[in-house]
């Protein structure tokens, strides 16, 4: 048996993500933002967070998914990319459970539209239920990171 690795599960649709617990700052419910001119579509504005200036991304629409209208269950996953906070919209996050490294597989090149290098891996949990695991640092390439960034000064 492999090492245990925390995860966050959240949703997209029909489909199941999970992101390492160690990453996520705090999950927050849907909360009015700020639009930011000439940002790409994915990013949908940035938030006031305790005092703190918080870029967010729509993920379906990052992903080129159809974008949905937020429900009671959306929320705002606040996690740590390299060195600042983004927050990720996603339909719901629902829970904590713990992966064994073991049961994770490369992805695929595309699963359920999305390309390979948004994706740390699949990993299987119980007899039959998969979950995707992102990849924080492609999700926000280095060009966009730097946008955000400038968005924060």
């Amino acid at each position: 048996m492999g090492e245990e690795k925390k995860v966050i599960v959240f949703t997209l649709g029909s489909e199941e993500y999970g992101v390492e617990v160690e990453k996520v700052r705090t999950i927050e419910r849907m909360q009015p933002m700020t639009r930011v001119p000439k940002a790409p579509d994915f990013i949908k504005g940035v938030i006031n967070l305790r005092g703190v200036v918080i870029p967010v991304i729509h993920l379906r629409a990052r992903f080129g998914l159809e974008e949905n209208e937020s429900t009671d269950a959306t929320r705002i996953i606040i996690v740590s990319a390299g060195d600042f906070e983004v927050g990720l919209i996603v339909d719901s996050a629902n829970d904590v459970i713990d992966v064994d490294t073991d049961n994770i597989n490369t992805p695929p090149e595309i699963v359920g539209g999305i390309k390979a290098k948004y994706l740390d891996g699949i990993a299987r949990v119980g007899d039959n239920r998969l979950l995707v695991l992102l990849n924080l640092e492609q999700v926000l390439n280095k060009s966009e990171i730097s946008q955000l960034e400038r968005l924060e000064d």
